[in-house]
């Protein structure tokens, strides 16, 4: 029977069919194979010895949260407590948009910042609106919910943005337990322990484990380039123009211009250098 991995814990699968949720193992071919079912995918169950017998092809996945068939990342960006980290944003942006998802900007604690640094951010975010990536925040509940409707969502954010909070404003029934913000170390407690799906009425929310840090394995350099949307209406010189030192460059030439954001190319020269960093390991 056909379903969709909606949580796993261990070594146990719950997956969702028509009959039910059922409690699976995976058989043992997929150890064999170095392969294993993640939350979000479609697979065939055998119902009657609760075994999962195949993995549907994925559309996309993630590897970090690890999950698949995802419509919509909503990157939970706290701005206060932990504090906004356009690093990170960014990095999360480049790794969602070259797995083929759409990613989305939710907004949490606005209310914490101050009139001009509400002003700073506002201006900040209407920047990545106009490379066309949505934005939206945890106060227009209902415009955000029309947004995701019917769709597979998943949840991403450094720990302490409020990933469990936002849930549990949509889903009122859903108890999620959050934590309060380290003070110290100015960053959040993890309070997901596990991934697992959510229904809250006709959207469906992957909620994962808390991270701060994600790494670019797995995306070379023109991938990175290619996956920041504000390079490509630039006609640089060379048709393999990098962005970095090469004479010509129609990218440098805006930066200078202020027509790109200076956080957003001051951080794709910083993960360039992590391509060419991780590479050089990998031909060592």
């Amino acid at each position: 029977m056909p379903g969709q991995v909606i949580k796993q814990i261990s070594d146990t699968w719950s997956v969702l069919t028509e009959e039910g949720i059922i409690e699976c193992k995976a058989r043992g071919k997929f150890r064999n194979k170095n392969e294993s079912p993640i939350v979000g995918d479609k697979v065939i169950v055998d119902i009657d010895n609760h075994v999962i017998n195949e993995i549907l092809p994925r559309k996309n996945a993630l590897t970090r949260p690890v999950v698949a068939n995802v419509d919509i990342a909503l990157i939970v960006t706290s701005v206060k407590k932990p504090d906004l980290s356009l690093s990170l944003l960014d990095k999360q942006l480049v790794v969602i948009k070259s797995n083929n998802i759409t990613p989305v900007i939710c907004l949490t604690k606005l209310d914490l910042l101050s009139k001009n640094e509400k002003k700073e951010v506002k201006m900040v975010m209407r920047y990545y609106e106009s490379i066309g990536i949505k934005v939206l925040d945890n106060n227009h509940l209902f415009k955000l919910k029309r947004y995701l409707n019917k769709k597979l969502i998943v949840l991403t954010g450094q720990t302490g943005a409020g990933k469990s909070s936002l849930l549990n404003k949509i889903g009122k029934d859903l108890n999620i337990d959050t934590n309060p913000i380290s003070e110290a170390l100015n960053r959040g407690v993890h309070t997901t322990r596990h991934t697992e799906i959510y229904q809250i009425g006709k959207i469906r929310f992957i909620d994962t484990p808390g991270f701060s840090a994600l790494d670019l394995t797995g995306i070379n350099k023109e991938v990175l380039r290619d996956n920041y949307p504000e390079f490509n209406k630039y006609k640089c010189s060379f048709n393999d123009c990098f962005h970095e030192k090469e004479k010509g460059c129609e990218v440098r030439s805006a930066l200078e211009r202020k027509e790109i954001l200076v956080s957003r190319y001051d951080n794709y020269i910083r993960f360039l250098n992590e391509c060419n960093e991780s590479s050089s390991k990998l031909y060592k």
